[in-house]
């Protein structure tokens, strides 16, 4: 496939170098009108997804005398909407940009360092281009990516919402919009954005993505369906549609067929972590057991603190039956306060199996008679001491504060690290997760009023499952169980595949006792292969 659309792309740029050569030759434009249309074709080449044959109609036209100033940043537009971010940048740095063009080079610069994760050089970029046109709507866009990117959710909002002020119609603005909403309230909120794009750009393989995802995170699985064979209709080489598909059937326990599907995009999702979970869990089902601990492996090492990534590793290597690598990975985690019964258990058979009958028992009576617990802090390699000289050259960084805060936790100093969390909070209000640990030190202080208030906070910038467990948790602490049935039942039903939105209610109405409600959502968590819940 790579040698086809090499191939593909060299046939389209000689055929563009000599069909630019022609227009060149054919007749007289005067130098600005010239200029201008060869910017608006540039453009137009662009925006309906051939940014090969916008190059090399600007290229012929460099060659044919048009100053490479004056189409500087349309080239560079083009080598980036490529994929071709080097020669991109090597464009745009070898000269100055054209009087009317500053805005979207620089705009274009900074998207190029987004996209390599230099923050700072691509906000550095972004302040300039508005310095040059601050109504510029794609570059509210490409702010909101930024701020959303660096962890200012409530910031990103307010440049998205610029964005679809100053042109209501932008299909990237509306689509950023939906993505965020989607954060912000949930799946079914967010539906309206993207649909609002697709009237405007119908063939837009970005927002048909996000839609069809969507769509089958809610369970409208047939809709989905439909948006993803449209998506592979108008980018036949787009990845994801196979991927959604995969996904879905992965849901219907359909496990060849799934597997099968998911090998049809490459490596387009080598190294992202859900796909290597999923791939991790098609293996471990089709009994490649040696595979999906590689797969689990590898998350794990990228995400030490993904607690199913862990635990999934922890059931894979418990089926290989190699007991010592077994407990010189997770005897520590089995020592954690917040250790599940499985991992006790699973933890516990392999000390039993390496003869340490006194260790092993010790598991597994706690894992019969679990201790439930609120927040527990991850653990830190590092003492506060050494971690605290790191936060001192940087209190306001997430990096620093959060190992900290956890070693402090660890020595018993609550009421230091809650002045710790409190300044990362002050120092970055639009980041829901600084609300979140503010709000969990509260917790373990026992301040579950001022816990709720955090968590609020948060729940009004990005309202996910973390969110949801803390706040139905502390509501019911605080004996506000109709505030907290009533809260969860609405994320529900903005995410009504929510497993953990279910399992929240059915415990609760278990308890009160509802039996009505607790029979229907028991029926809906069996429905998706989960057992019935516990009274």
């Amino acid at each position: 496939m790579t040698s086809s659309s090499s191939t593909t792309s060299s046939i389209k740029r000689a055929l563009g170098l000599a069909l630019g050569a022609l227009l060149l030759a054919a007749g007289p434009a005067t130098g600005a009108s010239r200029t201008e249309d060869l910017r608006a074709k540039a453009q137009a080449a662009i925006e309906r997804r051939d940014p090969v044959s916008a190059e090399v109609m600007l290229r012929a036209a460099i060659k044919g005398g048009v100053s490479e100033d004056a189409v500087r940043a349309h080239l560079g537009e083009a080598l980036l909407a490529q994929g071709d971010r080097a020669e991109a940048r090597k464009v745009l740095e070898a000269g100055y940009f054209a009087p009317g063009t500053e805005a979207l080079g620089w705009r274009v610069l900074g998207q190029i360092a987004l996209a390599e994760g230099n923050l700072r050089r691509a906000a550095n970029a972004f302040d300039t281009a508005i310095r040059v046109n601050p109504n510029d709507s794609d570059l509210w866009v490409a702010i909101a990516s930024l701020r959303f990117s660096g962890g200012e959710q409530l910031q990103s909002v307010e440049a998205a919402d610029r964005a679809v002020a100053l042109d209501p119609k932008n299909a990237r603005a509306l689509a950023f919009r939906g993505l965020l909403i989607r954060e912000q309230y949930g799946l079914a909120a967010a539906l309206p954005w993207f649909e609002a794009g697709l009237k405007v750009r119908p063939d837009d393989p970005a927002l048909l993505g996000e839609y069809a995802a969507t769509l089958g995170d809610m369970g409208d699985y047939r809709a989905m369906l439909i948006v993803c064979r449209k998506l592979a209709q108008v980018d036949p080489r787009n990845p994801r549609p196979a991927f959604l598909q995969a996904v879905l059937a992965a849901r219907a326990g359909q496990t060849d067929l799934a597997r099968t599907i998911l090998q049809r995009t490459g490596n387009a999702f080598r190294d992202m972590p859900a796909a290597i979970l999923l791939t991790g869990v098609l293996e471990y089902r089709a009994g490649n057991t040696n595979v999906a601990v590689e797969q689990f492996d590898r998350l794990v090492r990228m995400q030490p603190d993904n607690l199913e990534a862990r635990q999934m590793l922890l059931r894979a290597l418990a089926r290989q039956g190699v007991d010592q690598p077994l407990v010189a990975r997770f005897d520590a985690d089995a020592a954690r306060g917040y250790a599940t019964p499985y991992t006790l258990r699973l933890v516990g058979q392999s000390w039993r199996r390496l003869g340490d009958k006194a260790r092993a028992d010790a598991l597994f009576a706690r894992a019969a008679h679990p201790a439930a617990h609120g927040p527990v802090p991850l653990p830190t390699d590092f003492s506060a001491a050494v971690l605290g000289t790191a936060y001192a050259d940087a209190p306001g960084q997430a990096q620093t504060a959060v190992p900290f805060i956890r070693a402090l936790l660890q020595d018993g100093r609550k009421d230091e690290a809650q002045a710790v969390a409190d300044r990362l909070r002050d120092a970055n209000p639009g980041a829901a997760e600084a609300y979140l640990l503010a709000g969990d030190v509260r917790t373990m202080r026992g301040d579950a009023a001022g816990a709720l208030a955090d968590y609020q906070n948060g729940a009004a910038i990005r309202f996910n499952e973390p969110v949801l467990r803390r706040m139905d948790t502390t509501l019911r602490a605080l004996g506000r169980t109709r505030d907290a049935d009533a809260m969860t039942s609405r994320y529900l039903a903005q995410n009504p595949q929510s497993l953990l939105a279910m399992k929240l209610l059915a415990a609760a109405w278990a308890r009160e006792p509802r039996p009505d409600a607790y029979r229907a959502v028991s029926r809906a968590l069996a429905a998706r292969g989960q057992p019935e819940p516990v009274h």
